[in-house]
């Protein structure tokens, strides 16, 4: 059934497939951790901040070791691991409420009162199943794009990446579809259901990969550690690429704002009915309509040209999220459907967000993948995924700290008057985020100046 279809390897549709499994289980959960982390488990919103920014840094930290040692083992086996280790881990995130409520610490059958939970240290818990979750990611971070850069050549690369690209935001959309019909009928503990679902997706993708993986691509097998070791000095002492990483970090941070700031952000300023998984699943509707569309317009165009229009349209989607508070509260009537205008300009800016997604991240992990020597497409395609760790942990502490300071929790205030005024400048926000992501497109025209000239003079 894959084998060669449009020139690809079964192990290229196989990897695909499962990472839109993967990302489905991903998205479905990660749309609402923070949700999660302060409705069901007590957690404020700098704690829920500093807990997502640690798991999600980490999960985009680990891909470079990790896929080194993806190298070494075979990426069949590393993908065995890492979706048996993602399987425990949502399923573990879905038990753990129900064995803090059997130890009387929270009572989740009506609305959800905490008895102790808040004071208590079991909820941090928490901790080893999502360091579970981050290592089982982090190879799928590695082993996925490192089988597309095997599995394609230098002429079909760009194709290879812009139809992963395309799986991962198939998966995105499917995952985070799940969330609103689940709260709307089970009210918050669908939070808790939705893992559930993707341990369901996961457990999914670990049987196909026993089934159907398989290439004939296995350069780097059977490295000693000595060599991988080599191979990790080199690539994290490559300036080039650092200094590439650090710029994209801007676009990323921005790109994580949909799981950090957006979700608080509309359900405290546009109210309890607006839908911030649905509003989230804009961003990758827009990336699968365009994303190939996109790259083959840019298939002239060098990666750098490409990924610098993208990131001179993200501080264009900041603006636009921030615009929806300058048009008060009363509903717009678009003749088919009435939208507060926080939410409604949300889905705009998160529909720029995602034009600039399609120009950004498909040529960017090409980019990478032409620097990687044969044998090391895992460990080089695991450091590509740097900028996250660091967006991370930057963009989820800087959300906790700006929801604290101009969106706080309307529950901390006696009255409703009390938190408009605490709150009456909640857009600044994003103000701070259109400037993090202009410093970065910025200097990203710099950078390839400078990378024009140094190619030049080697020359």
């Amino acid at each position: 059934m894959f084998q060669k279809f449009k020139g690809f390897t079964r192990a290229f549709w196989t990897a695909n497939i499962v990472e839109l499994l993967e990302r489905a289980a991903y998205y479905g959960v990660f749309i609402v951790i923070t949700l999660y982390l302060s409705r069901i488990l007590g957690f404020s919103d700098m704690e829920a901040g500093l807990i997502s920014g640690v798991f999600s840094g980490g999960l985009y930290l680990l891909p470079t070791f990790t896929g080194a040692l993806a190298d070494k083992i075979g990426f069949k086996y590393s993908l065995i691991i890492a979706f048996s280790l993602l399987t425990l881990g949502y399923f573990g995130l879905g038990v753990l409420p129900s064995i803090l409520e059997s130890m009387g610490l929270v009572d989740y059958s009506g609305d959800i009162t905490f008895t102790g939970i808040v004071e208590s240290a079991q909820r941090w818990a928490i901790v080893p199943i999502m360091l579970v979750l981050m290592i089982g990611g982090s190879f799928i971070k590695s082993v996925i794009t490192g089988t597309v850069a095997k599995e394609t050549s230098e002429a079909n690369r760009a194709q290879g990446f812009s139809i992963f690209y395309m799986m991962v935001n198939i998966g995105a959309f499917s995952g985070k579809t799940i969330v609103k019909p689940l709260r709307d009928s089970m009210g918050d503990l669908g939070y808790v259901y939705i893992n559930y679902f993707s341990a369901a997706m996961t457990l999914l993708g670990l049987i196909m990969i026993v089934a159907f993986y398989k290439s004939a691509k296995h350069t780097g097998e059977g490295k000693t550690f000595g060599e991988i070791w080599a191979g990790l000095i080199k690539v994290c002492t490559n300036g080039r690429l650092i200094t590439l990483i650090l710029i994209i970090t801007g676009f990323w941070m921005v790109q994580h704002q949909l799981y950090a700031t957006m979700p608080k952000y509309v359900l405290r300023m546009a109210g309890e009915n607006a839908s911030p998984s649905w509003y989230a699943n804009v961003n990758p509707l827009t990336v699968v309509l365009t994303v190939a569309f996109i790259t083959r317009m840019m298939a002239s165009k060098t990666p750098l040209f490409s990924m610098t229009v993208g990131m001179f349209i993200m501080p264009l989607s900041a603006i636009a999220m921030a615009s929806g508070n300058w048009f008060g509260h009363a509903e717009i009537d678009l003749g088919f459907i009435s939208m507060h205008p926080i939410a409604l300009m949300m889905i705009a800016g998160i529909v720029l967000q995602g034009l600039a997604e399609s120009f950004i991240s498909p040529r960017f992990l090409q980019f990478f993948s032409l620097q990687a020597p044969k044998g090391e497409e895992g460990m080089y395609l695991g450091f590509s995924h740097l900028h996250s760790f660091i967006s991370s942990v930057l963009g989820f502490g800087l959300s906790g700290y700006l929801l604290s300071k101009y969106c706080p929790e309307p529950k901390l205030f006696e009255t409703r008057e009390a938190w408009e005024a605490a709150s009456v400048n909640a857009h600044y926000i994003w103000y701070y985020f259109a400037a993090i992501a202009l410093v970065s497109a910025i200097s990203l025209i710099i950078y390839g100046k400078i990378i024009k000239k140094l190619d030049a003079k080697n020359a």
